[in-house]
């Protein structure tokens, strides 16, 4: 390997984990939606792991469109000015998908919370025996509520949910890296930068959010029990809005 793509190959290397580090987005959905539906820490890795490759491919694919195009017109700032538009659209739509999910997620939290508050009913049977018991909504007795269509259906749909708006999400820096060695018709080049700007990505993704994950099992959370559901929607909704407000 020459000492110029052995200095992209680092750079992109370096770029993929501090791109990675500073967006929250990147790993706390995964966190939030793991406690919230008590995964195991083996499922939570397997999602994120998941949901990075997909956050990855679709930059892959505009690169390749970007080099291709670089090729035809013989001007790399050309395409990739017009993959930055692309993947600019691609960004706004992805960070307010993430938004309005956490926002739904955390809505329909607030309202799974309430159905969980356990209450008192009076009852008087017809042989004169009067009697209370204390029940809620959420309980084993109303596992009809988890039928096709009810919350267990409707919580499965949150695993895919993340991955699509992650596929949809674009991986900034990795076209302007992949169009350096593609200008010089370097095809390993251009494999060792995808290849180590994705290998890093995901593994940071994945790291981070398992240390989260496994810090957060020594904060005691029976209290907030009923709203795990909700707060793991404001989280993502935050990371949405972090994204749209603040450009993160």
């Amino acid at each position: 390997m020459s000492g110029e793509l052995w200095l992209i190959v680092t750079t992109a290397a370096s770029i993929a984990f501090l791109h990675t580090l500073i967006g929250p987005d990147h790993y706390m959905p995964f966190v939030a939606l793991g406690k919230a539906r008590k995964w195991t820490t083996k499922k939570m890795a397997l999602v994120t792991v998941g949901c990075g490759l997909g956050h990855s491919l679709g930059s892959i694919v505009l690169g390749l469109v970007a080099i291709s195009l670089s090729v035809t017109l013989g001007e790399t700032t050309t395409a990739q000015n017009q993959m930055a538009s692309i993947e600019g659209i691609r960004g706004d739509l992805a960070a307010w998908a993430l938004m309005s999910f956490g926002v739904l997620y955390m809505v329909w939290g607030v309202r799974r919370a309430h159905r969980a508050k356990k209450h008192t009913h009076f009852h008087v049977h017809a042989d004169g025996t009067a009697h209370t018991h204390e029940h809620d909504h959420a309980g084993n007795h109303m596992h009809v509520h988890d039928a096709p269509g009810g919350a267990q259906s409707k919580l499965a749909l949150a695993p895919w949910s993340i991955f699509i708006i992650f596929v949809l999400g674009p991986c900034e820096p990795l076209i302007p890296l992949m169009l350096y060695p593609a200008a010089t018709a370097s095809a390993l080049g251009v494999t060792l930068v995808v290849g180590t700007f994705v290998l890093v990505t995901v593994a940071t993704m994945t790291a981070i959010a398992l240390a989260v994950f496994k810090g957060l099992t020594f904060v005691p959370t029976n209290i907030f029990e009923r709203y795990t559901h909700a707060v793991a929607g404001g989280t993502i909704a935050t990371c949405g809005f972090a994204i749209v407000g603040l450009g993160l």
